[in-house]
């Protein structure tokens, strides 16, 4: 996918429905000035109902400093005033600020994984509280960029959530946050889309896409904040835009209030989202392949892969099947199966209606629940306070793609790193994107789920020996865990 405009992560709060009832938009003039209704336009009422609901969150971390021998681009001249001994590891603090949403009103509080990702401590400001809350942290999802938070304090405003199915092109919504640190700002605005996916932001994006596009002003320090109708009732946690600048440019992006409620509810109650799994790969249908394969649309999703023993292989689905209806309503795109397929729970049944060489077909098959591909689980409870030294380090199952792509000699088995956090443990060792790991303290490692299961025998405090594959050679890793 090709982008215009650079898209970065950023907070967000907006408000999006029916206008006020005409009866509050009038007001009557003097008779004797003019004793025609002129129209006063105000949502000052709706800024009133949701602005206790509105936080702003800040966050600290250590991250990896310079090396001070390598600064000026290692000058030799300028580095003898530095000194020449063995590289010295800096750490540091960096400071961070979202905007959030009351949920409930003992203290629970939805924003955005990027706003808390990595924090070592959250703290909340209250909008009409001049003392700082301590957060901790419930859960995150970064599939879908949301984390829940917590804090000790009762008797808050929890913010109104509607449904966002019902939300429409054109509808007014409002932005609350906390842009360019400027708590409770409100930016006016509509939504100009619906159904936006695809979309890459700094850091990598969220895997389940179906945002609401508004050009209400949002800017850095929004992410996190509410998209509300003009009723004051959820539609959205504003979450990224699409920018030339940096800054607002008018096209934004909010999480829907649905899809963000699903997994407020998992975070609460178990700390961590599970979903639905078929198990296979899925593209989008171009021109080209609609017309290849003789498809009347280009609706639909294609399978382009098959993990052998997951559902999906057990049901017989196959390469180049064409997924058009999922329990009998209409599959868009690629991107909407993954959506809704992802929402529901393991174990539900489900009949997939495919086309297989033009020809209609119906499998049914009961889903499995999808794996989580970090090796260090971070969507936990304890997240913040329990790591090891494998901690944001991302693995995936070889693919035929990533094996040509790494150079991965066609025997070796393992879980290639697909992401790897730049100030984790295993950065620092040198472990890096298209490493495969094939034994982790000697315990041999086939694939991702296995790597994801030894991991958990590393205890906090421990290092981790790691054998890897780097373009075909074999070198031992040792990770040291960061927290000792």
């Amino acid at each position: 996918m090709k982008s215009l405009g650079k898209i970065s992560t950023l907070s967000l709060c907006l408000l999006s429905a029916p206008l006020l009832a005409p009866s509050n938009l009038w007001a009557e003039t003097p008779a004797s000035n003019n004793p025609a209704p002129q129209p006063v336009m105000s949502f000052a009422p709706t800024v009133d109902k949701v602005g206790p609901s509105v936080v702003t969150v800040y966050m600290s971390k250590t991250v990896k400093g310079m090396d001070p021998s390598q600064m000026f681009g290692g000058n030799p001249f300028l580095r003898q005033f530095l000194g020449n001994g063995a590289p010295r590891q800096q750490r540091q603090k960096e400071q961070g600020l979202g905007s959030g949403i009351i949920v409930s009103a003992d203290g629970y509080i939805l924003t955005n994984n990027h706003v808390v990702d990595g924090a070592d401590e959250i703290n909340v400001q209250l909008g009409d509280d001049s003392k700082s809350y301590k957060a901790r942290l419930i859960g995150t999802d970064r599939s879908t960029d949301l984390a829940l938070i917590k804090i000790e304090a009762k008797g808050l405003t929890p913010i109104q959530f509607t449904d966002s199915d019902k939300v429409k092109v054109g509808d007014v919504v409002l932005a609350v946050g906390a842009p360019l640190g400027l708590a409770h700002t409100v930016t006016m605005g509509i939504v100009s889309a619906l159904g936006r996916n695809g979309l890459q932001a700094d850091g990598g994006a969220s895997t389940y896409q179906d945002f609401i596009q508004t050009d209400a002003a949002i800017n850095p320090g929004n992410s996190g904040g509410p998209l509300v109708d003009a009723n004051g009732r959820l539609i959205g946690i504003n979450s990224m835009i699409q920018s030339l600048s940096g800054g607002n440019e008018g096209v934004g992006f909010a999480i829907p209030a649905n899809l963000a409620s699903l997994v407020m509810s998992q975070l609460k109650d178990h700390g961590k989202v599970t979903r639905g799994y078929i198990g296979i790969g899925l593209q989008p249908i171009d021109d080209g392949l609609a017309s290849y394969l003789k498809l009347s649309s280009q609706n639909g999703a294609l399978v382009n892969e098959v993990q052998p023993g997951t559902p999906g292989d057990k049901a017989g689905l196959q390469r180049g099947d064409v997924i058009v209806k999922l329990n009998g309503s209409e599959v868009k795109d690629a991107s909407r199966l993954q959506l809704a397929v992802g929402e529901m729970a393991p174990g539900t049944k489900v009949t997939l209606s495919i086309l297989r060489d033009g020809q209609p077909k119906e499998i049914s098959l009961t889903l499995g629940q999808k794996p989580d591909k970090d090796v260090a689980d971070n969507d936990s409870t304890s997240a913040m306070d329990h790591s090891n030294a494998l901690d944001g380090i991302t693995v995936d199952d070889i693919t035929p793609e990533t094996r040509d792509r790494f150079n991965i000699p066609a025997e070796v088995k393992g879980a290639i790193i697909t992401d790897i956090d730049e100030n984790s443990a295993g950065a620092d060792a040198g472990l890096q994107v298209g490493d495969v790991i094939v034994e982790i303290d000697r315990q041999p490692v086939k694939n991702a789920d296995q790597a994801i299961k030894l991991s958990d025998s590393v205890k906090k405090g421990e290092k981790a020996l790691l054998r890897v594959i780097t373009h075909g050679v074999s070198r031992y890793v040792a990770v040291s865990d960061k927290s000792e």
